[in-house]
């Protein structure tokens, strides 16, 4: 029987301790377990340039980082980044300075963006110094996992499909 190895990869990213900073991190742990086993996941800083950096050369990206645009905390935001730009509420909502929008921006402008990027942003309510959710925020990660474990596996269950 082959084996067949997906180049795929699941990023959380944040701050674990700036409260609801760190719903992207929490999201890929909660999910580490249960992706299919071809995708690969990592907790990055958000820094841009690791981003640019930990996405290289992989085809299929989703990334999950808490924003502040707001809207009610929870709010789940979803970007297909090889269609459409992050808004620019994104990036400047971002804790990061270089972040997850300017990241992929720059990655547009050189022509590295990865085949499929989707990125997903959770609305935050509370981002001071601490390693705790906020209540809002906590009671939604369940479905928010749900959400992108669904994403995840429509990726490369069809990324299985095509290559058959």
């Amino acid at each position: 029987m082959m084996t067949t190895h997906f180049n795929s990869m699941l990023i959380g990213v944040g701050n674990p301790f700036l409260g609801d900073d760190r719903a992207g991190l929490e999201v890929v742990r909660r999910l580490q377990r249960q992706v299919p086993s071809e995708m690969k996941c990592a907790e990055e800083t958000g820094d841009g340039a690791e981003l640019l950096d930990a996405w290289k050369g992989v085809d299929c990206v989703v990334v999950i980082d808490a924003v502040q645009s707001g809207a009610p905390p929870a709010t789940i935001y979803r970007f297909d980044a090889r269609v459409e730009s992050l808004p620019l509420w994104f990036s400047h909502a971002s804790t990061h300075t270089f972040g997850v929008a300017e990241a992929i921006e720059l990655a547009r402008h050189m022509e590295e963006l990865p085949a499929k990027l989707v990125v997903y942003g959770i609305e935050g309510l509370d981002f001071s110094p601490g390693t705790e959710l906020s209540p809002e925020v906590a009671e939604a990660l369940p479905a928010i996992c749900r959400l992108i474990l669904r994403e995840v596996v429509k990726l490369t269950t069809n990324r299985l499909a095509k290559s058959i």
